[in-house]
């Protein structure tokens, strides 16, 4: 990505300034909402990567949508990223303070696939594996794919754990590929 250093070197001003002044986590909030909504709304992505639309406009349209929801340093950005004509990088900027606010507080975010929606009580079992694994804790992001059967794989970091049944089906079949086994005719 061309704008991934700029977007960091946004990112760690941001949270130098907010953890200055005690609003690191709310910030952090902030920012997910703000690559929430602009991942989920293709016109607000286009508008801030057109150069046609003008950077006030821009801004403008930040403000009405973002207004009273953000606080007045998530407000600081926008103005910064107008100033300096860079409000295509809003969202990476934002993805750039989660990613470091997560490093920051020593927390690790675990993708956890499943067949099905985790329950609460699957969520603490999978929390105490997390923990075995690790020895950290991880806030848990779930993915819902059914052709795993059953059982979930766990991915935290460059650490994989592999507890589907699908996995098992296949571990099976080359077992029985690899035996020497010769059925009776």
């Amino acid at each position: 990505m061309k704008q991934s250093r700029p977007a960091l070197r946004y990112a760690k001003a941001l949270l130098n300034l907010a953890k200055e002044q005690g609003s690191d986590e709310e910030v952090n909030n902030n920012m997910k909402d703000i690559v929430a909504t602009i991942a989920n709304s293709d016109d607000l992505d286009a508008m801030l990567k057109s150069p046609i639309i003008k950077v006030t406009d821009k801004k403008k349209v930040l403000d009405a949508l973002f207004g009273d929801k953000v606080n007045n340093i998530s407000k600081g950005l926008f103005n910064l990223l107008a100033e300096n004509k860079r409000m295509l990088m809003l969202s990476q900027v934002a993805k750039q303070y989660s990613i470091i606010y997560d490093y920051y507080k020593n927390m690790q975010v675990a993708t956890v696939t499943t067949a099905v929606e985790l329950t609460s009580e699957l969520e603490a079992k999978i929390q105490k594996k997390i923990v075995e694994i690790t020895g950290n804790s991880a806030t848990i992001n779930n993915i819902i794919n059914p052709d795993i059967l059953g059982g979930f794989i766990l991915r935290v970091g460059d650490v994989q754990y592999d507890a589907s049944i699908s996995n098992q089906f296949n571990e099976l079949r080359r077992e029985f590929d690899n035996s020497h086994y010769i059925p009776k005719i």
